[in-house]
Formats: C-alpha cells, structure tokens, sequence
C-alpha cells in the first residue's frame, strides 16, 4: 500500500478565501483516498514513543519493519515486545503500556476485541504462515510427521498450546495425523515458537513443529515436511492499535504502515505471505 497527499498548487492570482476553499478541499480528498496518512505536523515536531507487542515467530521481520519506519519518521521511537500470542494478550488484558498489538492467531485478537480493548477500525489481518516439522541438519532418521510415533524418536518439542498459536496448530496437525497420543508423553512444550527452534538447534530434542518462517531464518535446522493446510485452522496474524495507546494517531499510522509496499516486502523476505486486500475486521 503505498502513501500518497494531495497537495493543492499555489496560485499567486487567487484571492485568500478562494485559496482557503481549495485548501480545505484537497486535504478532504486526500484523506478520503490515501490509504494511510502520515503524521501531522504538530506531531512530527514532536518526540512520539511506540511500544510493539508482537508474536516471538515475528521477532527478526518486525525488526526490521521497524527499522524502515524510524527511518521514515525519525521522531517515533519504538520499543519491542516479543513473546507467545497468549502471553502478550494477557499483559494487555492487565493494563501493560502497548501501543500496538500483532499476534499469530485470530481468537487472541478476538479476546481483545471482545473486552473492547482495541481501536476502533484499525484491526486488520496482516500476515499468513505454515507449519512445519523441523530436524538438525544431521537428523536422518525423521522424514515425515508419522515418523514421530517412531520408538526410535525420544523427545519432540511445541510450543504450550493454550498460550502458544503454533503449539496449538502443532497439536492440530498431530491429531489430524492420528498419531498425538503416542507422540504427547515425550513431547517437551516451549513458551513460545523460537524456544522450539532453540531446542531443535542444540539437539536438545530430535525434532520440533515451528512456523516455515522460523527454520528459514535457521542455518541449523532443516525442514523435512509441511503440515497439509487441511490438518490445521488457518494461520492469520492480525494486528491493530490499541485503545489505551497514548499516540492513538502514531498507534493506527504505523499498522497501516505494516500494509504497505514495503513492509511487504520484508515480510515476504523471511517468508511470509502477505495478506492482500485485507479489509477492517469489522466492516
């Protein structure tokens, strides 16, 4: 999504009230076409603080978003919250500073969204994913999911599935496959999806169930299978602004700006799928 104003032509020969309409004039079309607008002026003559609660999956690509948009307006100073989805909701729920809020599951946005905590038409759906099955590059005896039930596997490790979205869609895809109960007694569960790579990575355990942009962003892991789409519930990462942000403005600027050209394009650079045409949740 790209920004773009409309900014009215000065013309020498036209009187002040004219020149005032027209003024008024473009600034409504402009805000009734652009699909996000930049920070006013007052605000970017001001020093404005973000605080960015995102899921642990999204750690190196919100980094780098970030990164572009402080470069973009150098007056915002973002600050960085990583962890599982359920345990980023929950300090929301118990009043923590967010600003805003970006998960990797729908249903920790629909709490929110419930409690009326979110600002009103900033929701929106961001990003999509896969699941995969994950191995040292030095594992060969693991090639499938079913290989997991194997007595020659000792341990796995997901994230917890109450509080992790990629532990939750790992046991979906493990009772799909039919093989959870013989695969539960030696799982090891995480606190968030980049624990499960840490484990996989020391070998610690033999294998781990992560999102396809985790092992991407690994030299020591390798995937040997992707979960079938049907084997799970779709992998949606919403965002939006929240309502106890101090900067709501800045809150609402910065997740539009998370679905323009170029946040995409960094994105897709650490293997997500963009979500196109995404429309406010509530509309």
């Amino acid at each position: 999504m790209r920004l773009f104003t409309v900014k009215p032509k000065a013309v020498a020969s036209m009187s002040k009230p004219f020149s005032m309409m027209l003024m008024v004039g473009s600034l409504l079309v402009s805000c009734s076409q652009a699909n996000y607008s930049s920070l006013s002026a007052t605000q970017a003559k001001q020093t404005v603080s973000l605080t960015i609660s995102a899921a642990a999956s999204l750690t190196d690509a919100i980094a780098e978003v970030e990164q572009l948009y402080e470069q973009q307006y150098p007056q915002v100073s973002i600050t960085s919250n990583f962890a599982s989805s359920g345990s980023l909701q929950r300090q929301i729920e118990q009043g923590a500073p967010v600003d805003v809020f970006i998960s990797a599951a729908s249903n920790k946005m629909d709490v929110l969204q419930k409690q009326e905590l979110l600002l009103d038409d900033s929701r929106q759906d961001l990003l999509q994913n896969k699941i995969v099955l994950i191995v040292s590059k030095k594992n060969s005896t693991i090639s499938e999911f079913k290989d997991l039930a194997s007595t020659d596997v000792y341990n796995i490790s997901i994230g917890e599935p109450d509080s992790v979205p990629a532990g939750k869609y790992a046991q979906q895809v493990l009772t799909s496959l039919g093989i959870f109960e013989q695969v539960k007694p030696k799982t090891v569960f995480a606190k968030n999806v980049r624990q499960v790579l840490a484990y996989v990575e020391t070998g610690n355990v033999d294998a781990g169930i992560v999102y396809a942009t985790d092992a991407k962003d690994s030299d020591k892991v390798k995937i040997v299978a992707v979960a079938p789409t049907n084997s799970h519930s779709p992998i949606v990462y919403p965002t939006a602004a929240l309502k106890q942000s101090k900067n709501p403005a800045v809150a609402k600027d910065f997740v539009a700006f998370l679905l323009s050209d170029s946040a995409d394009d960094v994105f897709e650079k650490h293997g997500f799928t963009p979500v196109s045409g995404s429309l406010l949740a509530n509309q």
